[in-house]
């Protein structure tokens, strides 16, 4: 599926009726030919806005898995770039891709760090985590950077309601619910529960001070509107 190297579609229902960590832990080998991998349109895009608030010295990639990532933490940081993520398979993988990087198996939760970067990334892995669970995170986040730090990350536009992406999107939140509902260990992902408000809100209850601005190299929608906007989330410089 996606590619000759990519997965088959019974890897795939293997997965998804795998928890999270083993269903990317068995996925790994294959992830990066999957339309699942951030796009270098993206990393491209994001690199280019966040050269104009650098340089850096040290940086995190949060849920980091194949490494991806590196690709915007490499050109804009001059000190040391760290990759965390719970799966063993996709740090394999990304420890293989770039072996000059630090790679941490820990959980997004409770992330092991304090005042240790001054730039941490993220793609594509919101999904996996309830709303309940995201200020768990984007306050592990906030320790983890130094004063003045910058957490950043790149979202989507949700598609309007006449799309049909957005039908997609709603139908495969629906089969996930009802597969969590009837099977166990859960997989959680689903794309309908990261709206650009409710992350704001939870960044500044972690300490963040918030911002957003369009990525102008990915495009614009019909009505003219961003299709990707890129989320700035600086710690204070001066912490109480």
């Amino acid at each position: 599926m996606f590619s000759p190297q990519g997965p088959s579609l019974g890897e795939l229902c293997v997965q998804a009726l795998s928890s999270v960590e083993r269903g990317y832990d068995l996925l790994a080998p294959k992830f990066d030919h999957t339309p699942f991998r951030t796009s270098e349109g993206v990393l491209g895009a994001t690199t280019r806005a966040l050269a104009e608030l650098g340089p850096f010295d040290d940086g995190l990639d949060v849920c980091c898995g194949t490494g991806a990532g590196m690709r915007v933490l490499g050109p804009l940081c001059r000190g040391r770039t760290t990759g965390v993520d719970f799966s063993a398979g996709m740090l394999a993988q990304a420890r293989g891709a770039h072996p000059d990087a630090t790679w941490v198996r820990a959980d997004a939760r409770a992330l092991p760090f304090v005042d240790a970067f001054d730039l941490a990334v993220s793609f594509g892995a919101f999904g996996h985590f309830l709303p309940a669970e995201r200020p768990a995170l984007f306050e592990g986040v906030y320790r983890a950077l130094r004063p003045g730090g910058l957490f950043a990350f790149a979202i989507g536009a949700p598609p309007p309601a006449t799309s049909a992406w957005h039908w997609a999107a709603l139908g495969f939140d629906l089969v996930m619910r009802v597969r969590n509902a009837v099977w166990r260990p859960p997989f959680v992902m689903y794309y309908r529960i990261t709206p650009l408000p409710a992350l704001r809100a939870d960044l500044t209850a972690a300490g963040f001070a918030a911002t957003t601005e369009p990525l102008t190299d990915l495009g614009s929608r019909r009505d003219g509107s961003p299709r990707c906007w890129l989320v700035l989330a600086r710690k204070p410089a001066v912490t109480s």
